[in-house]
């Protein structure tokens, strides 16, 4: 007889794990079935182990411009690449560990295997087509089941994504990365090819300039970072020319061809001439598409588009008792936003009361190069595209305080309001650790605080979050310290 549960989550990264927990903290009897690691894309080759290589790369250029801080080092600073993947991969595997000590704690099952839904609840789970990856991240000793057939009233997607690969340019895992093989390189390259300036790609290209390599991106949009306000991204791509990486757009790689130990890319620009730029290696960071092959939505007339599963805002497919959440779900493909819609999804099953759609424009955006980008809401060029009658503030790290104090002085933030109701449409970082502050503009979003709160709102000084409300203030004439 088939194992019976409330809830199956099929996939353990962010958006399923935390699906997971609510469940049973909810009282609903559930189990997660996973098939190569726990934590999924995200805490194995994603958003965790990326953020430790870029703190070696932040500590690193610190330590290169000691000087500037009035301090005397002796001797160089060199970056080991075996030691700095080293410790990326351990802070990976510590948190794997993690999320099988949580699944534990809370009573909830690992069936481990590759997960099929044969109809609607139920499924059956197969042998894993993949292996566990590495020896740092083994099966969880609470696996209580596998292969077999299990039923469940609701049964939720959370199977993420994959690397996007554009034809005649097809990842190898030798010369042609994609950002499994940039995360463990075995030595640095010397050059590097990044192809794609979005959050990934301009990541691993502001790793490896801080590692010393000699880094191109070439990106078809007019802007890099094209999701982003264009004037922060102009800021982001002064300051990365002025670290040393030199940056293509309106481009696009038509063609390359490789070598024993390179690769040679074929940049086309906008006025169709054709340069040749040869590199060690070439990144190709041209986004992502859903998983959701392999799993019966077909057979079973689950509606897709572009790739990904279409939901309504509380992760419900068009088939009952099926949802999705995370990145198969589709953009904005973010862990927080999976972690988000996983507690909407199973909060709206077990019948909670004034359980809200995810609104997915108050999700935000991060992208933690040097230097750091984070966003919520519109730009000030989509609010004018929607015909907004608009104010706008900004305020320069240049007049801060602590940001000169810190030698961090070279960023923005600019925040966009409605000029009939004070609404905060927008707000839009550049600069050191902006990633930390924006949330302070999510919660006024969330909170549907007006201009007029946030302007009689008292920061702390001396802090750069102080940045924040002089862009408030600035956006109604009444700037203080600029």
């Amino acid at each position: 007889m088939a194992e019976s549960y409330d809830v199956i989550i099929i996939g353990s990264g962010p958006g399923g794990y935390v699906a997971a927990i609510r469940a049973s903290q909810l009282g609903l009897k559930t189990a997660i079935v996973e098939r190569e690691h726990m934590g999924g894309i995200c805490l194995n080759w994603g958003c965790i182990p990326t953020k430790a290589l870029l703190r070696s790369a932040e500590v690193l250029d610190h330590a290169n411009h000691f000087k500037d801080y009035g301090l005397v080092l002796e001797g160089t600073v060199k970056p080991d690449a075996k030691a700095v993947v080293g410790r990326s991969r351990a802070v990976s595997a510590r948190l794997n560990a993690g999320v099988g000590f949580l699944m534990k704690k809370n009573k909830i099952d690992i069936i481990w295997g590759e997960a099929k839904i044969t109809k609607p609840g139920e499924i059956v789970v197969g042998k894993p087509s993949k292996p566990v990856v590495e020896p740092q991240h083994p099966l969880p000793k609470n696996v209580k089941s596998g292969e077999g057939t299990y039923t469940a009233k609701h049964i939720i997607i959370a199977t993420g994504a994959r690397p996007r690969a554009l034809p005649g340019i097809e990842p190898d895992g030798k010369l042609i990365w994609t950002y499994f093989e940039a995360l463990k390189p075995d030595v640095l390259p010397k050059s590097l090819i990044v192809m794609g300036s979005g959050a990934i790609g301009i990541e691993f290209a502001s790793f490896y300039r801080s590692m010393g390599v000699d880094v191109t991106i070439v990106e078809v949009m007019p802007t890099i970072m094209p999701v982003e306000d264009a004037e922060i991204t102009a800021i982001a791509r002064k300051q990365l020319e002025k670290r040393g990486l030199k940056i293509f757009t309106s481009a696009k790689v038509s063609k390359v061809e490789k070598a024993a130990d390179s690769v040679t890319a074929h940049v086309e620009t906008a006025d169709g001439k054709v340069q040749q730029i040869t590199a060690d290696r070439l990144i190709s960071a041209v986004g992502v598409q859903g998983n959701i092959e392999n799993l019966g939505l077909e057979a079973l007339g689950v509606k897709t588009d572009r790739g990904c599963v279409v939901i309504d805002g509380y992760g419900k497919t068009n088939i009952t008792g099926i949802y999705a959440i995370g990145d198969v779900a589709g953009p904005p493909m973010l862990a927080h936003k999976a972690e988000h819609e996983g507690v909407v999804c199973v909060e709206k099953i077990a019948g909670l009361p004034n359980v809200h759609p995810t609104d997915k424009g108050k999700v935000p955006g991060c992208t933690y190069c040097n230097p750091q980008v984070a966003s919520v809401g519109i730009t000030e060029a989509k609010a004018k595209e929607q015909g907004l009658d608009i104010r706008v503030g900004r305020f320069s790290f240049a007049a801060n305080g602590k940001a000169i104090a810190l030698g961090e002085d070279q960023g923005m933030v600019k925040v966009i309001f409605d000029k009939k109701t004070g609404e905060l449409l927008g707000a839009h970082m550049v600069g050191a650790e902006v990633t930390e502050l924006i949330q302070g503009f999510v919660v006024a979003m969330n909170l549907e605080t007006t201009e007029e709160e946030l302007m009689h709102t008292i920061f702390p000084h001396p802090t750069v979050s102080e940045t924040m409300k002089e862009a408030v203030l600035d956006a109604y004439g009444r700037v203080l310290n600029a």
